[in-house]
């Protein structure tokens, strides 16, 4: 065992038995401005300057930014909090902003295709980045409105309310909490029963877009839809009420089947009730690089649709998965993580192509 003895009692160093006299190092506390460090865990800095024999990833400051040595922090870390400041909306690039309102359905029959994930990640990105985004959870499972915090109770007011009852959809709309510039009208377990409620009602394929008339075209940038894994009249509702159509489609072969059926059915209400709509954008979700069939499903739908889908593929990540529980989307849960990155370039996608889109 290693033991330390006074050289002099007087001198202040000490002297290893195995590896000779150490220098004493004189350390003091460092005040700092910087209010997001608090009092208890501000930087202690050595009163000598940092010799060149240690490294600086272990240097006890860990306040000075690299133009203090000039050199640049290239680590995974130093990468990841770049990221996350970006996905929070801190980097120095402007999104575009639309001429008019952006009424965007998210629709695909086939469940779990990222419909819900899609709608929430890209809603919050662009609200980050300056755009005033709400999301109407148009799915009576309401994953939407649990992975934007809304409370849902049985007494809960939400979109059926909207749907069956005529409220205002202004009085229905709610901030979510940490991201400004969102808002959610949300969904209780009362949808479900809303598909045979409507069917004796007047205008009943109209019944959202005319919620819609509530709000201006100038007081809101985008209003993105979430709808149910069917085609009924939820689903109806929701592509009457908006002129775009983006569907998320999962890197798996069952993902292709049943996107013929919903190409048809976004022409039939094209042709009789909505002659604006068209899709508009597709996202390719739940991508793993490690098989050959992700790769093969990817290629297979750009070869097809063009254009039409996004560059950005979204992977799978574990942080996705968890974020809904914490009641958060990833991009505040883990601005970091190459799921919330993915998102955010995506929603940038959709941003700039804003005034090409709009109008078409």
């Amino acid at each position: 065992m290693n033991s330390f003895v006074p050289q002099n009692p007087t001198d202040g160093a000490y002297v290893s038995r195995e590896t000779g006299p150490v220098p004493a190092v004189e350390f003091s506390l460092r005040a700092t401005s910087d209010p997001y460090v608090s009092r208890e865990t501000s930087q202690w800095q050595g009163d000598a300057a940092v010799s060149e024999g240690v490294s600086r990833e272990t240097d006890v400051d860990i306040a000075p930014s690299s133009s203090d040595y000039g050199v640049e922090f290239d680590t995974p870390i130093a990468r990841a909090a770049r990221a996350a400041m970006t996905v929070r909306g801190h980097g120095e690039e402007v999104w575009p902003r639309p001429e008019r309102c952006r009424v965007i359905s998210v629709a695909n029959q086939k469940g779990g295709v990222g419909k819900t994930t899609t709608t929430v990640n890209i809603a919050a990105s662009l609200a980050m980045h300056g755009n005033r985004v709400m999301v109407v959870d148009l799915d009576p499972q309401g994953n939407a409105s649990t992975a934007l915090g809304m409370e849902r109770t049985p007494e809960s007011r939400s979109v059926y309310h909207c749907l069956v009852e005529d409220e205002d959809l202004r009085s229905l709309a709610r901030p979510v909490e940490q991201i400004p510039n969102l808002w959610c009208v949300p969904a209780t377990i009362d949808l479900a029963g809303a598909e045979i409620e409507l069917v004796s009602l007047v205008a009943r394929e109209s019944r959202l877009k005319r919620a819609f008339a509530a709000y201006d075209e100038s007081e809101l940038d985008y209003i993105l839809i979430d709808c149910p894994p069917s085609l009924g009249l939820l689903t109806v509702n929701a592509m009457v009420a908006c002129e775009e159509v983006l569907i998320p489609i999962q890197c798996e072969y069952y993902a292709l089947e049943g996107l013929g059926q919903l190409l048809r059915n976004v022409e039939l209400v094209k042709s009789h009730l909505n002659p604006a709509l068209a899709v508009s954008t597709i996202v390719l979700t739940m991508y793993d690089g490690r098989t050959r069939l992700a790769s093969q499903v990817a290629d297979e739908v750009r070869s097809h649709f063009g254009d039409l889908v996004l560059k950005t593929l979204v992977p799978r990540s574990v942080r996705v998965s968890e974020a809904p529980s914490y009641g958060q989307s990833v991009m505040t849960y883990d601005p970091g993580s190459t799921g919330a990155v993915a998102y955010m370039q995506a929603a940038r996608e959709i941003a700039f192509r804003a005034n090409a889109v709009v109008g078409h």
